[in-house]
């Protein structure tokens, strides 16, 4: 690598002779290291099997097409390896000109020998599908194959135009969700109207903050962004800084579908995305869809997302609880429900960390192809340490999915910038409300994002933030075990936050809000689980570990402990 991050690539052609001879003896050598997968199941549930991180360097499987070297037969790694990039590049996953990750990087992300990754590349550069750009690295060079054609679309909302016979959503919603000014933290946390709750408490003073929700704001990529921006300036056209497309710039456009391809497993065409402000606007805009179509109850993860939920109760949507467990989203309970559309975070629950498993995945792929509607908030599936990637759902059924994400999580939650992705009857719909909100996103912003998903350079930060999101994680579960006696971690395997329930000891005996209470007038700002619950269960905290260094995690969850110990109710 040099100064800068760039990977000093050999021409593909140049490594022949050592790969060739490497090839046989590392297949064989990587064989053995599969044994070390029989942890998976429990890797994906979130760690260990009592809610710890694996231990460092247990990453599994690589978002680059979701490969996870586990499907590799032991001893014919290079030949499955080769078989997957052929497919990618076959099925327009891999367009021409995509730039393939370095070998080094490929080899320590699959957890084999570089040798294993270079043969396969030169076994590809033969026959022509790719080629060797020395310092712009290995480049697909082979035409895609032309794509299967789509199977018809599930029943689903209509894409007429929003109803006017009753009265403004958000007008019922103010009433029925009066506003106050800001109270002093007890009565805030404890408060039953919870409408702007979440920002109220961002705008409260505090020592340390270990609210959820919010990346390494300090890793943001600035140097890269401004060579970003200068190259973006010295070629945009006078034309380019007027009222362009509502859906977005087409630069941003076909590098987000670039980057889903690599890092989702989700095969889109650029003309499918909708480029909006963020997941907020998303569920706003998905709820005059769903309005429109006479759906006004969405069932809702229980425990889930406040913010979210209050989102689709801003467009007047009565939310449905449906619980979580240890498997995701209950199916059963969802088709009980009644509710024609759902809002889930199948690939890291929020705020439980759970994956939703296969079986329920298949059940719910049934369920939308009867006509329900799936919205898959993917806020945060990037961030995974221990355990494999998880495809996002939108991948297994493309038109019965509407798929929201977003650069909150990975980059800023200041840029407003995200993407979503709809069934094609709801897509022309979809732009005439995005037109009405907004006339569509500035434009700078996309082209300069465009521009770092298309060199590289988010991807690096992206690998840059997780070593330092993966200590910070570390810190705060040790913190935890060693301060908060009766304790339970969950949803340590990925994200950027972790989810602390207590079952038995003192927390288990105080109201969360209390303990949230106590600890904001210490200068700790934490989330009670209870904000995201619709019905009761045990007490806990949602505590974000991403934004803060490891000092003052751990001053954190010190001062936690104290104003645990300082309730009559745990003394």
């Amino acid at each position: 690598m040099d100064a800068m991050g760039r990977s000093k690539e050999p021409s593909v052609e140049g490594s022949k002779t050592a790969a060739s001879a490497e090839t046989d003896a590392t297949d064989a050598a990587d064989g053995t290291k599969g044994t070390v997968r029989s942890a998976r199941t429990a890797s994906v549930a979130g760690g260990t099997a009592d809610g710890r991180p694996s231990p460092p360097g247990a990453s599994l499987g690589s978002d680059f097409l979701q490969l996870d070297i586990a499907d590799a037969p032991p001893g014919g790694r290079t030949a499955w390896l080769v078989d997957r990039l052929r497919s990618a590049i076959a099925d327009g996953r891999l367009p021409v000109g995509t730039r393939l990750p370095a070998s080094r990087v490929l080899a320590e992300e699959l957890r084999v020998t570089r040798g294993v990754v270079t043969e396969a590349y030169r076994r590809l550069s033969e026959s022509g599908q790719i080629a060797g750009r020395g310092r712009g690295g290995t480049v697909v060079v082979a035409a895609p194959a032309p794509p299967a054609s789509p199977s018809a679309p599930p029943t689903a909302p209509s894409a007429a135009g929003p109803s006017s016979s009753s009265s403004p959503p958000a007008a019922r919603h103010r009433a029925s969700h009066p506003r106050t000014s800001t109270p002093v933290p007890d009565a805030f946390f404890a408060s039953p109207h919870r409408d702007g709750l979440v920002d109220a408490l961002r705008g409260l003073p505090c020592r340390i903050d270990l609210s959820p929700g919010v990346p390494d704001l300090a890793a943001f990529p600035r140097a890269a962004w401004l060579r970003a921006e200068r190259a973006v300036l010295a070629a945009v056209t006078p034309r380019d800084f007027g009222y362009g497309s509502p859906q977005g710039a087409p630069a941003l456009q076909r590098a987000v579908v670039g980057w889903l391809a690599r890092n989702r497993g989700i095969r889109a065409d650029p003309e499918e995305v909708v480029v909006v402000a963020g997941v907020a606007q998303a569920l706003g805009l998905l709820g005059q869809l769903l309005r429109a179509d006479g759906v006004d109850r969405v069932a809702v993860e229980d425990p889930g997302s406040l913010g979210a939920r209050q989102q689709l109760e801003y467009g007047g949507h009565t939310t449905v609880p449906v619980p979580v467990d240890a498997g995701g989203l209950d199916i059963d309970a969802l088709r009980v429900s009644g509710a024609r559309a759902v809002l889930m975070t199948p690939a890291h629950q929020f705020p439980t960390g759970v994956v939703l498993d296969g079986e329920r995945r298949r059940e719910l792929l049934r369920w939308a192809a009867e006509g329900g509607v799936v919205i898959e908030d993917d806020y945060d599936a990037e961030h995974r340490y221990d355990r494999p990637p998880v495809p996002a759902l939108r991948s297994l059924l493309p038109d019965g999915v509407c798929y929201a994400g977003s650069v909150s999580k990975l980059l800023a939650p200041a840029l407003r910038v995200g993407w979503l992705l709809v069934p094609p009857h709801l897509r022309d719909a979809l732009v005439t409300a995005k037109r009405y909100a907004d006339l569509g996103n500035g434009i700078l912003t996309q082209l300069v994002l465009a521009r770092l998903m298309d060199s590289g350079d988010l991807e690096r930060h992206l690998r840059h933030v997780r070593r330092r999101h993966r200590r910070r994680r570390d810190v705060m579960v040790r913190a935890v075990e060693a301060h908060l006696p009766g304790a339970r971690v969950h949803g340590a395997a990925a994200g950027l936050h972790l989810m602390v329930t207590f079952a038995d000891g003192p927390g288990s005996r105080v109201r969360d809000t209390d303990l949230a209470a106590a600890a904001l007038a210490r200068g700790v700002k934490a989330h009670p689980l209870s904000w995201h619950r619709l019905t009761p269960g045990p007490p806990g905290l949602v505590l974000g570990y991403a934004a803060g260094a490891a000092h003052e995690i751990e001053e954190g969850i010190a001062l936690i402990r104290e104003a645990l110990r300082s309730l009559p109710a745990a003394a």
